[in-house]
C-alpha cells in the first residue's frame, strides 16, 4: 500500500505564488524558462516569417567554420574555426544560453539557435500559458502578460547586451545607436488581430 504524498510542498508553492500575486501555476511551471520562437509563431505568424529572414534569426550560422570569413579575418578571428560551442559567442548568437530552458547545444536545443523572440521579449515560460498568452486565450490582457514577464516594449538595454564594444566585430569606441537601429534586424511590426 502506498502512502499519500504530502501536500506541503505544493501548498508552499501555491502560497508563495499568491503572496507574489501570481496564480499558483506560475510557481509550479518554472518561472521564466525559455520556450522557443516556434511557440511564439503559433500566434504571431507574420512577425515570425519576417524575423526568419533577418540576421538575428541566422546569428548562429555566423559561428560556423567558413561563414563570413572576411569579417572574421578582419576581426582577428580564425575564419576556419568552429565557434558553435564557444561560450563567449553563444550568449549573443543563441537564445537563452546559460539560462533555464535556454540554448544548450545544437543537438539538444536546435530551436534556440539564433537570436529568437525571447531575447528581446523575455523568456516565455510564464507568460505563454493557457490562461495568459495562448491560442486558448486570444484576448489576453497585455498588462497581465507583462506582469508575468513579457517585455512588450523593447529598449536599448536588450540590444546593448550584445551590440557593444565587447564584440570582436566593432572598434573599442563603438556605441550602439538604438534609435537608428531599433526597427532593423528584428521583424516587421504587424497589428494584432485581437485587442489586448
Amino acid at each position: 500500500m502506498s502512502r499519500p504524498k504530502p501536500l506541503l510542498p505544493i501548498s508552499i508553492l501555491a502560497l508563495t505564488a499568491l503572496l507574489w500575486g501570481l496564480p499558483p501555476s506560475f510557481a509550479q511551471e518554472g518561472e521564466h524558462a525559455f520556450v522557443g520562437s516556434k511557440n511564439c509563431r503559433k500566434c504571431h505568424l507574420k512577425q515570425a516569417k519576417s524575423w526568419a529572414e533577418t540576421a538575428m534569426a541566422q546569428a548562429y550560422e555566423v559561428l560556423k567554420p567558413g561563414a563570413r570569413s572576411e569579417e572574421k579575418t578582419a576581426a582577428g578571428l580564425d575564419p576556419d574555426k568552429d565557434y558553435t560551442g564557444d561560450a563567449t559567442c553563444l550568449p549573443c548568437h543563441t537564445t537563452g544560453f546559460g539560462k533555464e530552458g535556454g540554448f544548450v547545444d545544437i543537438d539538444t536545443t536546435p530551436e534556440l539557435a539564433g537570436v529568437g523572440c525571447e531575447m528581446c521579449h523575455g523568456a516565455g515560460g510564464t507568460y505563454t500559458q493557457d490562461q495568459l498568452m495562448s491560442l486558448k486565450n486570444k484576448e489576453y490582457k497585455k498588462s497581465e502578460v507583462v506582469a508575468a514577464g513579457l517585455v512588450a516594449e523593447v529598449s536599448e538595454t536588450q540590444c546593448v547586451a550584445c551590440h557593444n564594444s565587447e564584440s570582436p566585430f566593432v572598434a573599442d569606441d563603438f556605441v550602439f545607436d538604438f534609435e537608428a537601429n531599433k526597427d532593423e534586424g528584428s521583424h516587421e511590426n504587424f497589428p494584432l488581430k485581437y485587442e489586448h
